[in-house]
């Protein structure tokens, strides 16, 4: 019959023939542990002790923690493996690698909102989400390997691609929440401020769901690459080839690309726009940038109207905005948003949602709905 570990704190630990094992906890701290063999049937269980934490590693640099995560060594060899391990602490940046806590991911959203109050921050967080989900290949069918949202971006080797300039700053405003929510995983939270930020502008309600796993070391980060460029010399071919890359169509292309409703385009990280236009030169937030509308905190139908109008010097238009008036196929959607901002809400909430869900790992496998996301 086959037998389970149970993994408890203790100060030492002796195994026949095998070293000490630790875990690396954010930052070099450790937690050591001790393991018996139990019979089959008895349930495993895992902590890790709390007085392994100095007030010093608790005090360091929040990015410390994207560095490192626990994992559990192999500590014996013809041992069923248990599936649903949840690996967390009191301590600094904890990481939970099954489902959130659904408490505790409304509780997160609410602290989201006051964020997006203070900081004007809703274009940074819909990027964050959407780069973390925008890796996905559905030509790859093993997990993490396909991409999606995963928690990837967390990484600094992810953080270094050119598309991903300035997410760190996203990351950065996010953190203090994830060390305040630790039963909320990375993936989840990039996730719920996306969606929560789209909310909080104006736009329509996502249908979400949550429950994402996360990618536990950088070396399970995506190759650069899988995410679309702003100038690329056949855009709407480009385009087409990175979404339809994703198993996303035409009319979801269109639709998610109304999302540069909000927010600016800065040239000293992408190499586009002006560095500040009559409409951003006095923010709110961070003033500068080159925003593609006027009321650029504002998530309605604008985006679609202004390049379909094409008036306004002061407003961008990237070679991929105009693609969509320029494509006959994208033109369909583009003209049809332009002029029924109920049709793009519609669209654009079903795009997003798949967006989001689309090559991640739940669990549970359904997922988990917080109150107030329909037909998730």
């Amino acid at each position: 019959m086959a037998n389970r570990v149970l993994l408890t704190p203790h100060s030492s630990l002796s195994l026949p023939s095998q070293s000490q094992p630790q875990m690396a906890l954010f930052g070099g701290a450790a937690a050591s542990v001790s393991a018996r063999i139990l019979p089959s049937g008895t349930r495993l269980s895992l902590s890790l002790s709390s007085s392994s934490y100095s007030s010093s590693s608790r005090s360091s640099s929040s990015f410390q923690c994207l560095r490192y995560s626990p994992r559990i060594s192999n500590l014996f060899l013809n041992q069923r493996r248990v599936s649903n391990v949840r690996v967390s602490s009191r301590g600094y940046g904890s990481i939970s690698a099954v489902a959130s806590d659904p408490d505790q991911l409304k509780n997160a959203r609410e602290d989201i909102k006051d964020l997006l109050k203070s900081k004007f921050c809703h274009p940074i967080l819909i990027r964050l989400g959407w780069h973390d989900a925008g890796t996905y290949n559905k030509n790859i069918e093993e997990w993490p390997q396909r991409g999606g949202a995963n928690g990837s971006l967390r990484f600094e080797v992810e953080q270094k691609h050119a598309a991903n300039a300035g997410l760190v700053n996203a990351l950065k405003l996010l953190q203090p929440i994830k060390d305040k929510y630790s039963d909320v995983t990375y993936a989840d939270l990039f996730q719920l401020a996306s969606a929560t930020a789209v909310e909080e502008a104006g736009g329509p309600k996502i249908p979400m769901k949550y429950g994402r796993v996360d990618v536990t070391s950088p070396e399970q980060c995506p190759e650069e690459g899988r995410l679309p460029d702003a100038g690329p010399p056949s855009p709407a071919d480009h385009l087409r080839q990175v979404f339809y890359r994703m198993g996303l169509n035409d009319k979801e292309i269109v639709a998610l690309s109304g999302a540069h409703t909000l927010g600016r385009s800065r040239p000293d990280r992408s190499g586009w726009g002006k560095p500040e236009t009559k409409y951003t030169k006095d923010g709110p937030g961070a003033p500068g940038g080159h925003s593609w509308t006027a009321q650029w905190l504002k998530f309605d139908n604008s985006y679609f109207k202004d390049i379909k109008e094409k008036r306004d010097e002061d407003l961008l238009v990237l070679p991929t905005d105009a693609a969509l008036f320029e494509d006959p196929s994208f033109k369909v959607y583009a003209e049809k948003y332009a002029e029924d901002q109920e049709a793009f809400f519609n669209d654009y909430a079903e795009a997003h949602a798949k967006l989001s869900n689309i090559g991640a790992k739940f669990d549970p496998s359904e997922g988990i709905v917080i109150d107030g996301s329909p037909n998730a």
